[in-house]
C-alpha cells in the first residue's frame, strides 16, 4: 500500500491565514474532497469553528481534550474546530496559573485531523462572523 504524502490545507480569514498538515484519516480524506470551501467563522472561548458541509461519523480515537493547534472535526456540528486556548468548559477557564489559562476542551469528542503548522494564537485575530476559506495547498 502506498503511503500518502501529507496533505496541507490553508485556512484564510480577513486578518490572516494559517496552514495545517492533515494526517491520513477517513475524516481528513472526506474533508479534502470537499475543498475548497467557504464558511462563516464562529468563536467559542479560544476556539474557532465553522461548518464544512461534510458529514462523517465519530472515529474510535476521537478526543475532547487536545493541544492548542490541533485540527479537529466536530462530528456533532459537521464543523472544523481549531482550538488555540481554553474554551468555556475547560478546567481552569480564565485561570491565570497556566500559560494558556487552562486546557483546550472541545464541546464533545472530535476526530483529530492534524496540526496547524505555525502559532495557533494567530487564530485570536478571527472574529465571530468572519468569512473563512479552506483550500488544499498545491504540492
Amino acid at each position: 500500500m502506498q503511503t500518502q504524502t501529507p496533505r496541507q490545507i490553508r485556512i484564510s480569514w480577513p486578518a490572516g491565514h494559517l496552514t495545517a498538515t492533515l494526517d491520513d484519516t477517513p475524516t481528513a480524506q472526506a474533508l479534502s474532497k470537499a475543498l475548497p470551501l467557504s464558511s462563516t467563522a464562529r468563536t467559542w472561548g479560544e476556539e474557532v469553528y465553522f461548518d464544512t458541509g461534510v458529514s462523517v461519523s465519530r472515529e474510535t480515537d476521537a478526543q475532547q481534550v487536545v493541544e492548542p493547534g490541533t485540527v479537529a472535526f466536530w462530528t456533532d456540528g459537521d464543523a472544523l474546530a481549531l482550538p488555540y486556548g481554553p474554551t468555556p468548559i475547560s478546567r481552569g477557564w480564565g485561570s491565570p496559573q497556566t500559560e494558556f489559562g487552562g486546557e483546550c476542551r472541545l464541546a464533545s469528542p472530535c476526530n483529530i485531523l492534524g496540526r496547524l503548522d505555525s502559532d495557533p494564537r494567530l487564530l485570536a485575530t478571527v472574529r465571530d462572523g468572519d468569512p473563512i476559506r479552506v483550500e488544499l495547498v498545491d504540492a
